[in-house]
């Protein structure tokens, strides 16, 4: 197996991570109770990097720059705070769902992301 990883969204808000070699190694049917709020979290924070895209085009000042991107920044990690905790009560804890491929899955996730 090469390591190498490919992602994809099937359509349902989601990006799944798949290894080159073609395993397929997540489950459908996730039920996630914060989709709506992570959506709208998300939603926002495009729009709000899409207004620091124009404030570059603009020639803004860097410093009003780096501040509004600092804010970018803080709105996808406090999304990514609603997924992990979703992740864990719903995924992680329930046995139907919680395995050691999935600890090592998340395992993963948190260290690609910090």
């Amino acid at each position: 197996m090469s390591g190498e990883v490919y992602y994809h969204d099937h359509g349902d808000g989601v990006i799944h991570s798949h290894p080159v070699d073609g395993e397929h190694s997540h489950a459908h049917g996730h039920v996630h109770t914060e989709t709506k709020a992570v959506l709208n979290r998300l939603s926002r924070a495009i729009g709000h990097l899409e207004s620091v895209k124009r404030m570059v085009e603009d020639g803004r000042d860097c410093t009003e720059v780096l501040i509004q991107i600092a804010a970018v920044r803080s709105a996808l990690s406090s999304t990514a705070k609603v997924i992990l905790k979703d992740h864990l009560e719903h995924c992680v804890t329930d046995p139907a769902h919680s395995d050691a491929d999935q600890l090592a899955a998340l395992n993963e996730a948190i260290d690609k992301f910090m």
